[in-house]
């Protein structure tokens, strides 16, 4: 596998080699542009020419990139070779002579960014209308459109669906203020600026929370000045809590003595009623059922003189329930009519 140091020693002393996203690109002087090429495709075997097209660096220029291939077995190798020519007077000799698929991109490099070709062919206007002017794919280019008519895309930046405010609305890269370009120069008001952050925090607060805040730090100021002492500094927007979780809150250090006051004065309360014992079950611990009444369960109920009314010595205990193969003694044994006239006619 060919490394990009060797791509570039190989392409000469002056060029410099590094790998970004899976491809190498080999950068060279503008003055050995077309020397570099020949040697990619006569000794790196990178016959296929794939594109060219230039970026603008606005300071720094124009770069210029070439994009080579080699269809070779067992795989495709790709390499980038660059150059950067000036801002002023872009210039770059064409590379049409080693490259005959260089003639288009070459063509629309140069209608796009303003950069021409020496030696070309037929460097012509190949997509713009005739009469344009400007080159489009620079950064300075105004987009004219988007200030003459409205944008039919997506909403611009600063624009929401709800129905609250929205933020201050920006303009896209590329698009001047309508008041200061295009055919309403001077007829729009002005955008109103943001106020700066210490104006703002000198103005009113701007939520309920820093209000309340402010109202308080206020009182606490007034305080102090009556009695005379320097009252601590006070956040507006939240203080900073010093205690841990298990001490508390100061609040609750403060109102804990005041709170024992009245529980110290209380009367004592008179006597507790006596609460029938109550099962827990094992699987639910925590669980104390409440009785659905409040004497105990189990036990007759008094009577009307209120005196507990004993069962007497000739009543039979109640029986659990019927026995099994016997029958109740309440109930008559069942007869049938069949039976009954059997008996009458034998009689």
């Amino acid at each position: 596998m060919t490394t990009a140091e060797q791509y570039a020693a190989s392409v000469g002393e002056w060029a410099t080699g590094a790998e970004a996203y899976g491809l190498i690109t080999v950068d060279v002087p503008a003055e050995h542009w077309i020397e570099a090429l020949t040697v990619a495709r006569d000794t790196l075997g990178l016959t296929f020419f794939d594109w060219l097209s230039a970026v603008d660096e606005l300071a720094e220029g124009f770069s210029v990139v070439a994009h080579l291939a080699a269809v070779d077995a067992p795989g495709v190798r790709h390499l980038a070779v660059r150059t950067r020519v000036p801002r002023a007077g872009a210039a770059l000799p064409t590379a049409v002579a080693v490259y005959a698929g260089a003639a288009w991109h070459e063509r629309e490099t140069h209608e796009m960014f303003g950069i021409d070709f020496p030696g070309h062919p037929h460097l012509v206007t190949l997509l713009l209308p005739d009469g344009f002017e400007g080159y489009p794919l620079r950064k300075e280019f105004v987009l004219a459109a988007r200030v003459a008519k409205a944008w039919p895309g997506a909403k611009e930046p600063g624009e929401s669906e709800g129905d609250g405010p929205a933020r201050r609305k920006m303009q896209p890269a590329g698009v001047p203020d309508p008041n200061e370009w295009g055919p309403l120069k001077g007829t729009l008001p002005p955008v109103a600026e943001r106020p700066a952050r210490g104006a703002r925090a000198a103005g009113a607060a701007r939520t309920p929370r820093a209000a309340a805040g402010a109202a308080g730090a206020a009182a606490a100021d007034s305080a102090a000045g009556v009695e005379g002492a320097a009252a601590p500094p006070v956040r507006a927007d939240r203080p900073r809590r010093t205690r841990s979780v298990s001490e508390g809150s100061a609040s609750q250090a403060e109102a804990a003595p005041a709170a024992a006051a009245p529980a110290a004065a209380a009367p004592e309360p008179g006597p507790a009623r006596t609460e029938p014992s109550r099962t827990r079950s094992s699987d639910a611990p925590w669980h104390n059922p409440v009785p659905a009444h409040d004497g105990p369960t189990g036990e007759p109920s008094d009577g009307p003189s209120g005196e507990r009314a004993e069962p007497s010595d000739g009543a039979a205990e109640p029986s659990a329930g019927p026995v099994a193969g016997e029958r109740k003694t309440s109930e008559p044994p069942a007869e049938s009519a069949d039976s009954a006239d059997q008996d009458g006619d034998g009689a």
